[in-house]
């Protein structure tokens, strides 16, 4: 083949560019991405294979009770849910390298057959045009092209860490109302024992109706209370088995740890906090290249307004018994009707849009990182109160009491009532420490860049 054709085709292939090798690209920054900020690698499932392997996967990590970690890893790397989002900006990275594709050229043959006098005569047009248009503007939509590429790989970025936050506070939902579930049925235990000693000493006459209502009334509120955290514990089970996108065979297996981790012993520093959010933030980077982009379409806008399309071709004609004709043929639209201004009008309001679209997502942003950090240390110093203050001295309270008891200066009810309000307690410092997590982890998505608001209320999707 001559080093000319070659060229030829190279150039060709150049110029077409490749849409898989876009969507690797695309795949192995969101990968490097998530490793780095969420300590997970995501893996897009395209493949038999490669879903039989993470299903393996999945089932070793069920062989032990599930941690947080474990839940993000398996949402990023099983979760049907998170496949679609994969799925979805590989193809909107495909749409974008053929944007940036020179059009197919066009072919036109015609066959005109005539009959004069008995003698028949034929005529055959052939002609190849191709978009000059097209080439001349080639360069900005490779630009505009490349920029969409890198809007891709931040939005997916965002997506990836919205997935992983969703993850990890369906797990933590999950762990606390597991836990609370522990002491609600405590504190009906201990309501049904006062509610049955007051039901005898009512039949021994020790007791009025008053009496063993009130102890009945708190036995009925507890049972209550328990069926409504039990009820609260398998909805978030259920919610976490849905972020990881397990089977019903994997859902039966899964195991939660018996509690949720410890505070940390210092909380997160507000300054440092508030630059890595101003230094990191995905949404203000996504804002920009947003900016950037609406303003070379805006700029090839301007041109295609003016001339929308330039095409240029060769043709040659043979009919029978003359010598062939060859020529070539040029296409160029009049501005006659539509003069473009409507679409230039349309360019630069898009491009003002953009322009205060990111000034906006900017003030968005610090304002959003001091909410949820506001929200971070409230919680902390919360659970911390809870930890060190309240449970102690419920703590406390309770010795005191079973040492008055076995002093009998007290009676059995007393007892009975400092197990439940000590129960109770502890149920208030579970969920103390659980808006904590959830905090924190709305924090860590802040900052990166997926600001999402803080929900106390469990067992949501």
């Amino acid at each position: 083949m001559r080093p000319a054709k070659l060229t030829a085709i190279a150039l060709v292939w150049l110029l077409s560019g490749c849409a898989a090798v876009s969507i690797n690209d695309n795949l192995a920054a969101t990968q490097d991405f998530a490793k780095d900020k969420l300590q997970a690698e995501p893996l897009w499932l395209a493949t038999d294979e490669a879903r039989t392997q993470a299903d393996a996967e999945v089932n070793v990590a069920l062989d032990k009770p599930l941690t947080v970690d474990d839940a993000v890893r398996i949402t990023l790397r099983y979760s049907p849910g998170f496949q679609i989002v994969l799925a979805e900006s590989a193809a909107a990275s495909a749409d974008a390298t053929r944007s940036a594709r020179l059009s197919n050229p066009l072919l036109s043959f015609e066959k005109m057959v005539r009959t004069d006098a008995g003698i028949r005569e034929l005529e055959i047009t052939r002609s190849l045009a191709f978009s000059l248009f097209d080439v001349l503007t080639l360069p900005s939509r490779i630009q505009i092209a490349n920029a969409q590429q890198q809007r891709l790989r931040m939005q997916a970025a965002s997506d990836t860490v919205q997935a992983a936050t969703e993850a990890r506070q369906a797990w933590i939902r999950a762990v606390a109302a597991q836990q609370s579930v522990i002491y609600a049925e405590q504190v009906m235990q201990a309501a049904e024992a006062g509610a049955e000693l007051a039901r005898r000493m009512q039949a021994a006459g020790n007791f009025n109706r008053l009496q063993r209502a009130r102890e009945q009334a708190f036995y009925a509120d507890a049972t209550a209370q328990l069926a409504r955290a039990r009820q609260l514990a398998q909805a978030c089970r259920e919610t976490l088995i849905r972020r990881l996108g397990l089977n019903e065979e994997q859902a039966a297996r899964i195991q939660l740890p018996e509690r949720l981790p410890d505070l940390p012993n210092i909380p997160r520093d507000e300054k440092s906090t508030a630059q890595t959010a101003l230094d990191e933030r995905l949404d203000v980077r996504l804002a920009r290249f947003n900016l950037d982009a609406t303003a070379r379409a805006a700029g090839l806008t301007r041109v295609e307004s003016v001339v929308n399309g330039l095409t240029v071709g060769v043709a040659n004609k043979s009919e029978s018994g003359r010598p062939m004709q060859r020529g070539y043929s040029l296409e160029v639209p009049l501005p006659i009707f539509d003069f473009g201004d409507a679409t230039r009008a349309n360019a630069q309001a898009q491009y003002m849009a953009a322009f205060y679209r990111t000034a906006q997502t900017a003030t968005d942003a610090s304002s959003q990182v001091r909410q949820s950090y506001f929200d971070y240390r409230t919680m902390y110093d919360l659970a911390k109160h809870y930890r060190d203050e309240i449970v102690p001295l419920r703590k406390t309270i309770s010795d005191e009491v079973q040492l008055q008891y076995n002093g009998m200066l007290i009676g059995v009810f007393d007892l009975l009532a400092d197990a439940r309000e000590q129960a109770s307690s502890v149920i208030g410092a579970i969920d103390a420490q659980r808006d904590f997590w959830l905090a924190d982890a709305t924090l860590q998505a802040t900052l990166i860049g997926k600001p999402m608001a803080l929900s106390m209320k469990p067992g949501t999707d």
